[in-house]
């Protein structure tokens, strides 16, 4: 969680990063996912293993940048891949918390099942496991794309503020299959 748009312009996209890693809404609400990413780790991992190793480092994208945070657990003894992405998925960042009452909150409101978005995407091997949340995606159907983003919903949300947000997540979705304003 936590999410500004790019500039071309060095300065505003310094800028943009400033009030991204100051805005206290967005601090807030990564807060709360590094905490639940720690439960839902902690429930697989092997006791005292779970730790942050990484607290909200700026990524940039082409058309967005993020507050990133990395939560790291040994599996504990008897538990393999399956348990260990059980444990993680929904992941929060496109289920929030509390994440049973968020999921039920979700399925009613959107009338939808979400297909692949929010699920993973990765491979398995005997002794590994690597995944990527399909958090922003398209699904082609019968020559029709279907491009899904998202943005935190919280109390201290603005949403026109939480719209250009989800603009700006899509943005690179619709460039690479050539859809509106690509």
């Amino acid at each position: 969680a936590g999410t500004r748009p790019r500039h071309e312009d060095p300065v505003q996209d310094a800028a943009m990063e400033a009030e991204l890693r100051a805005d206290p809404k967005e601090l807030a609400e990564h807060a709360m996912l590094v905490d639940l990413a720690r439960n839902d780790v902690g429930r697989i991992a092997a006791p005292a293993s779970v730790e942050v190793t990484t607290l909200r480092d700026v990524e940039r994208y082409t058309h967005v940048m993020h507050l990133v945070s990395e939560v790291r657990g040994r599996l504990a003894h008897g538990l393999d891949a399956f348990d260990a992405l059980r444990a993680v998925f929904p992941a929060g960042t496109v289920s929030g918390a509390p994440k049973v009452r968020a999921m039920q909150a979700i399925a009613a409101l959107e009338g939808e099942r979400r297909g692949p978005y929010g699920g993973a995407v990765g491979y398995f091997s005997p002794s590994d496991v690597e995944c990527a949340i399909t958090i922003r995606s398209a699904l082609i159907r019968d020559g029709i794309a279907t491009v899904h983003a998202g943005a935190g919903i919280v109390a201290d949300s603005i949403p026109e503020r939480e719209a250009a947000e989800v603009a700006a997540k899509a943005a690179s979705m619709l460039a690479a299959i050539g859809g509106p304003d690509a």
